[in-house]
């Protein structure tokens, strides 16, 4: 029997084609992007189009605001979903947007996407400041609200400040060790040891660009799973596969360029991008990896499923809690 599936990061539009993907996939969670450089409004029309598109779903998903909503979906053969942002461009300035937002659903927050900004460093920049003075703020706003902190995108620095700063375990949802694979995007070892001493979560994806030849097939994405548990134990490691179902140019072009570009920007699709990642063209292909992972790989049964789902419902379980700190 396959364990529950929970995969932490996704983008792109979805229908129900989609939501009938997830469900082969074993997928019971799966968080959703709401937001890339979308200021507040945009992301409240994003957030609205998702609670109607689950109302017309009711079947397939629910929008989940707590742990409790995820083991309920498991329970009736939905799939839940996650609503997060990638960057925290929706605040606008504004401290107590952070409620505003987890009052309509928003579960899940990066810090910063591609550029730095007012909370601090992007991975993608040549310096990264650190986590702000606004930064520290909104990281103690988001645990007393019980919205996970992300530092997907971020710096080295502002991840690190930011897991040291922040009172419950944060997480990478979206990324591998910079060790395994060379790119900006990916982790430096230190900080992978730092978010594991304070447990939190990386989510391993599959995402060519950032992958390199992990990605060519099953095996050789559970081969990174396997030498990332080396590094940071099996209870911190988890699945966040970067995936775009029906993404397509206009998608793409708005996730790398945004509105402050007219340059070409291609993210994360650098010059040596890999090889393509043909094992998993949609969710359903996620339903193998428990089972590779114990077959091929030496993984028990319970550390599989830890790895592919109990991970993340460990986290959610603590970080969609309200944390009033000291």
């Amino acid at each position: 029997m396959t364990p529950p599936v929970v995969d932490g990061l996704q983008c792109g539009p979805y229908d129900r084609e989609v939501f009938e993907q997830l469900r082969a996939g074993g997928v019971v969670c799966a968080t959703a992007t709401v937001a890339f450089w979308e200021d507040a409004v945009e992301t409240m029309d994003a957030l609205a189009a998702w609670h109607d598109l689950a109302t017309d779903h009711a079947d397939l998903v629910l929008i989940a605001r707590d742990a409790a909503d995820i083991e309920r979906a498991r329970a009736e053969g939905r799939t839940a979903i996650v609503l997060g942002a990638q960057n925290a461009s929706p605040l606008q300035g504004r401290l107590g947007f952070v409620r505003h937002f987890h009052a309509m659903g928003l579960r899940v927050m990066q810090l910063t996407y591609n550029n730095n900004n007012e909370f601090g460093g992007s991975c993608y920049e040549d310096s990264d400041p650190g986590l702000t003075r606004f930064g520290r703020e909104v990281v103690r706003e988001m645990n007393a609200a019980g919205m996970l902190v992300d530092l997907s995108h971020s710096g080295e620095r502002t991840r690190r400040e930011a897991i040291d700063h922040s009172a419950v375990p944060v997480a990478i949802t979206h990324a591998n060790p910079r060790s395994l694979y060379d790119h900006p995007r990916n982790v430096a070892d230190a900080t992978l040891t730092a978010l594991a001493d304070r447990d939190g979560v990386l989510g391993l994806a599959t995402y060519a660009a950032i992958s390199g030849r992990y990605a060519a097939t099953l095996d050789d994405w559970c081969e990174m799973v396997a030498r990332t548990v080396e590094r940071m134990g099996v209870r911190h490691v988890a699945i966040g596969t970067d995936l775009s179902p029906k993404a397509g140019p206009a998608e793409f072009g708005w996730m790398r360029k945004g509105r402050w570009t007219r340059g070409a920007q291609r993210g994360a699709d650098l010059a040596t991008a890999g090889a393509a990642t043909e094992w998993l063209t949609d969710a359903a292909g996620l339903s193998r990896v428990a089972g590779r992972l114990t077959e091929r790989f030496g993984f028990t049964e319970a550390e599989a499923a830890a790895v592919v789902g109990g991970n993340w419902l460990r986290l959610y379980e603590t970080a969609f809690q309200p944390h009033r700190g000291d």
